[in-house]
């Protein structure tokens, strides 16, 4: 492959420096891949793939269960409970500060029909530029940094909101906890329905463990849901195993570029277009509240109803839990220091809601709240 390189001319003799363009038009900056498609920043389309965002559980280990949230933007898919726990981690490789870690319960015996998995439901108004669904589909890369207990052949897939369309991949470890770097290229896919709404529009699966009926051929689009790949290494299977992952970007093009960090701040209000809180980041909801600036009050007589703004606009009508003093759902705190139910949420499309106590008579009222708009 030739290639024509630019020297570095603040230092001409460098042989690590300088621009290197081969035949196809890839560009390198000091060894360093840029895109081969699309814009410099906004690139991936993943929220938190660093991990680093944990609103849920603030840090705390779960054992989760089908459709629970783990770090904010990531999924459990499980066919059966309990066969493995999950955990914001601070093993990360270098320039990362967060991981999440997948750990094993038992060694379990895969069912023909069983799955296990973490998934990202990327929204489809963020994805339209993908084109998906037609003739212009365009090439995409996965990329990710993984750490196991175990060596040997791993999977997932992507696939889209409908679940009739998916493409199983597989990626490899081959030392035992060391991170290694990632990538999956697939081509766009031409056929089946992709939503370009808010609704779910392409989205990211590894698997931990799945069943031959989950299973698929890697590298190739298919017409149903596999969200594993056929000769996969099952992390269920082995008692105590463990997978950490991190550093995921999926992005359009053939090459990957360096994870697109991004600011804590501009990253958690992605976040929250889908969860958000009023609890400090460190407290997880349903935690007993000693104080500090997230509660909501009010004076006056007779009856009150308190409108709370949201954090940014909602991907749609957020679902409202309120919390009492004590950390109990549903729930709120009124003057005379009782934990009450009597009252009613009101919620202003995805930008507001109103706590509103009719016609009970309190002097002041207190409360705690998430808002949920996942995909």
């Amino acid at each position: 492959m030739s290639t024509l390189k630019v020297t570095n001319i603040q230092n001409p003799s460098t042989s690590s420096g300088g621009v290197s363009i081969d035949t196809s038009g890839r560009v390198t900056v000091d060894g360093v891949a840029m895109p081969s498609a699309g814009p410099l920043s906004n690139r991936n389309k993943i929220i938190n793939g660093d991990m680093r965002i944990d609103q849920r559980n603030a840090g705390a280990s779960v054992t989760p269960t089908n459709a629970q949230y783990l770090t904010d933007r990531w999924k459990v898919g499980a066919t059966q409970s309990s066969k493995f726990t999950a955990q914001q981690s601070t093993v990360a490789p270098a320039g990362f500060k967060n991981s999440l870690l997948l750990t094993s319960s038992s060694a379990y015996t895969l069912t023909s029909s069983d799955e296990f998995e973490i998934i990202q439901f990327i929204e489809g108004n963020n994805v339209a530029d993908y084109s998906f669904g037609t003739a212009d589909a365009q090439t995409l890369t996965l990329s990710f940094y993984a750490r196991s207990s175990l060596t040997g052949t791993f999977g997932g897939c992507i696939y889209n909101g409908s679940s009739n369309r998916s493409y199983p991949f597989t990626y490899s470890i081959s030392a035992v906890n060391t991170w290694e770097p990632q990538t999956v290229t697939f081509v766009g896919d031409t056929s089946g329905t992709w939503a370009t709404d808010n609704t779910a529009g392409i989205n990211v699966l590894f698997s931990l463990g799945a069943g031959s009926n989950n299973l698929g051929t890697a590298g190739a689009w298919t017409g149903s849901f596999k969200p594993g790949a056929t000769g996969q290494t099952n992390l269920v299977e082995t008692n105590g195993a463990t997978l950490y992952l991190t550093g995921v970007q999926l992005e359009v093009g053939s090459v990957a570029t360096p994870f697109e960090h991004r600011s804590y701040g501009d990253d958690l209000a992605r976040c929250e277009r889908y969860f958000q809180k009023s609890y400090r980041i460190s407290e997880a909801p349903g935690s007993t509240n000693t104080g500090g600036t997230e509660w909501f009050s009010a004076v006056s007589s007779g009856r009150i109803a308190i409108t709370s703004k949201l954090h940014t606009r909602m991907r749609a009508e957020p679902v409202i839990k309120v919390y009492d003093w004590d950390g109990n759902v549903d729930r709120v705190r009124t003057s005379s220091g009782n934990n009450q139910t009597t009252f009613t949420i009101q919620v202003a499309s995805g930008t507001a809601f109103t706590v509103d106590t009719q016609g009970t008579s309190v002097s002041e009222l207190l409360y705690q709240y998430t808002a949920q708009a996942e995909l």
